[in-house]
């Protein structure tokens, strides 16, 4: 089987991938020896890793509940979505709007086992999955992403935990501002990023991740805002996860986060 671009896209159970990382992080079971050995490195050096995925996800739910109730946002692209964990992104949209569309993309070959999971819609909607690198392929000209959402009217581009996986030669702020710029007016780019700035420990995590096979950059606040040109913040800004429109007291620290958040609205 070749993914976009004619990779192939068997699961290497040799080394490990940062999606079925995060899936051990948050209590799964889709992941392999290779990755519960590399994640338990991570936390030996920054235990904080469990509870800054967890507030990653809980992130995720109440941007796209914003987003669709507040905004009338009815389309979504979730790059990076990593294995499923209940409730997925099209799972909140939808509960929300039944009508709402939303395109998933990734390139792990364990994600794509799931993509009955990840396609299951609500049937006044549509989901679809598309296989592929954000390095290297054209993820909004996928046909199953142009057969599912229309990208003449607003769309949420979702970017969780994904950025921080491109060093600068990987030109993750040109691969972002390209994808922005191709947006409708009033489109959202919905991104979080891992940040050194409340715990230098968060460095010895990214040294496990390079180790391992994966490269990773995390970057400071100033540097990821840029990420956000050509948008503006909504409120709050761009601040931590759990600070983002929480729900209630969380009891999480800015240290146990370490994540940045925000959504920028296309003018």
């Amino acid at each position: 089987m070749t993914g976009s671009g004619g990779r192939p896209t068997q699961i290497d159970t040799s080394r490990a991938h940062s999606a079925r990382m995060y899936d051990y992080y948050l209590g799964g079971k889709d992941w392999y020896p290779v990755d519960q050995e590399a994640a338990e490195k991570v936390k030996e050096v920054f235990p904080f890793i469990v509870t800054g995925a967890r507030a990653n996800r809980d992130f995720m739910h109440r941007a796209t509940r914003t987003l669709a109730s507040e905004y009338g946002v009815r389309q979504f692209i979730d790059i990076g979505t990593g294995i499923p964990t209940e409730p997925n992104l099209h799972q909140v949209a939808q509960g929300i709007a039944p009508d709402a569309r939303v395109v998933y993309a990734d390139n792990d070959p364990t994600v794509l086992e799931y993509t009955d999971a990840l396609t299951l819609s609500s049937p006044q909607g549509r989901t679809a999955y598309v296989h592929a690198d954000l390095r290297h392929d054209s993820v909004l000209d996928d046909p199953k992403l142009r057969a599912t959402v229309d990208l003449e009217k607003p769309v949420a581009l979702s970017m969780l935990a994904v950025t921080h996986f491109l060093p600068d030669e990987d030109r993750p702020f040109e691969i972002v501002r390209g994808m922005v710029e191709r947006l409708a007016s009033g489109s959202f780019l919905v991104l979080s990023h891992a940040t050194p700035d409340f715990n230098p420990a968060a460095e010895k995590a990214v040294e496990v991740y390079r180790k391992s096979g994966t490269p990773a950059q995390i970057r400071t606040k100033s540097v990821i805002e840029g990420f956000f040109e050509g948008t503006e913040l909504i409120e709050p800004g761009l601040t931590t996860t759990h600070r983002w429109r929480p729900d209630g007291e969380s009891g999480i620290t800015d240290e146990d986060a370490f994540f940045y958040a925000g959504i920028g609205r296309k003018p």
